[in-house]
């Protein structure tokens, strides 16, 4: 034993050496410090019993982690096992990513939040980044999706699984711009068993069928592309989110697949007690305002990004356009309007109440511009009264 704590020191007194030369202003006294004590430790003899081996942190791994920036307590409470292990990578890690274009601080911060990633060899990081260079085009873009969401790349170490997932959505006919947009978005994607992934799409094309669809493969490809999130949901909360919607706007198989097949591919993945709170609040509030369900059901199916949006937002959008003049039946016609943030629309209207805008008259189009385009409105509205009469 004591033979294995001096062999651990010299280890550890490497190891630092070795982080000095790759990130600098280490101080020398750190390090043969380190030494001394582990070779004392190393030679003192005792006859006292010992008691039995409790797995301990890598003192030495700590060291390099500390001098390397890394937040060792954050690191410790995501992933505490691998601070216990005998060997591994940060100083190949570090060289790796260095060379491909990271700084010394989106290093730490990867490790720091997914400490796993120094566990993995340089063979397979090669590979693996190989395989993303196949998607995206440059190093940097790697690089920022790294320092987002670490978890994407290093979350699995099984690069043949990736390697059939990129085939297998490759083959569906989502092209390189729609897997970049997925590896960026929804990472998760790529890590997912290949056969999981299969399982959503195969799932996807079955939903089709059975409305009576003619292009199951297509309508698969065309949900992918609208819903991001859509394979790294499970197939029982996407089920049941259309039968939410099926039960509760009444739809028809054909209005359903029409739906789905639309924007209501957006909604698909959202959690089902959230889909059911927002869809009750906003029939609740539109009922009390004298709408009938059937304009309910057409606001739904016009734009059904409005069950994304929170009860409590929701109905604060609500009462400013409400207040400002304009009426449900405008809303219903013009749904995208509450796209836009309550404090935008209060501007908005705020402005436009300046010029003498008339909403009855006019209509609420004005709303759903780009700012540019407003601006421009609202300056010859005021140079113009006429035209708001």
């Amino acid at each position: 034993m004591a033979a294995v704590a001096g062999v651990r020191a010299l280890l550890g007194f490497h190891r630092s050496v070795t982080l000095q030369r790759s990130f600098g202003n280490i101080p020398a006294q750190l390090t043969s410090t380190f030494l001394l004590r582990g070779l004392c430790s190393a030679t003192t003899k005792s006859n006292e019993p010992k008691p039995p081996p409790v797995a301990t942190e890598n003192e030495s791994l700590l060291e390099n982690l500390n001098l390397m920036g890394v937040d060792v307590k954050m690191a410790r409470q995501r992933q505490p096992g691998v601070l216990r292990k005998a060997f591994t990578n940060e100083q190949g890690l570090a060289k790796f990513l260095q060379g491909k274009g990271a700084s010394r601080r989106v290093i730490a911060s990867i490790i720091s939040r997914y400490p796993r990633a120094i566990t993995r060899s340089i063979e397979h990081l090669e590979q693996r980044w190989d395989l993303w260079r196949d998607i995206f085009k440059t190093d940097g873009e790697i690089v920022s999706i790294l320092d987002r969401s670490p978890e994407s790349f290093f979350r699995s170490s099984d690069n043949g699984n990736l390697q059939k997932n990129i085939a297998f959505l490759t083959s569906l006919g989502l092209n390189s711009k729609d897997l970049n947009r997925l590896l960026t978005t929804a990472p998760r994607t790529f890590s997912n068993s290949f056969e999981l992934n299969r399982q959503m799409v195969e799932f996807l094309e079955d939903i089709c069928a059975e409305l009576g669809g003619t292009n199951p493969e297509q309508f698969a490809k065309y949900v992918i592309s609208r819903n991001l999130y859509i394979l790294i949901r499970s197939t029982k909360r996407v089920k049941t989110n259309i039968d939410i919607l099926r039960a509760s706007l009444k739809l028809s198989d054909s209005e359903l697949l029409a739906l789905l097949q639309g924007p209501g591919a957006e909604i698909m993945d959202l959690s089902n007690e959230y889909l059911k709170k927002n869809f009750n609040s906003l029939q609740q509030r539109m009922v009390s305002l004298g709408c009938r369900k059937a304009d309910v059901k057409k606001l739904i199916i016009s734009y059904p990004m409005v069950l994304y949006i929170g009860t409590d937002t929701l109905s604060s959008k609500l009462d400013c356009l409400l207040t400002g003049g304009i009426t449900m039946k405008q809303i219903i016609e013009k749904p995208k309007v509450l796209d836009y943030s309550t404090q935008n629309i209060t501007g908005r209207l705020g402005e436009l109440q300046r010029v003498g805008y008339d909403f009855q008259k006019n209509g609420i189009n004005i709303l759903d511009t780009s700012q540019k385009r407003f601006d421009a409105k609202i300056e010859r509205l005021g140079a113009s009264p006429e035209l708001n009469v």
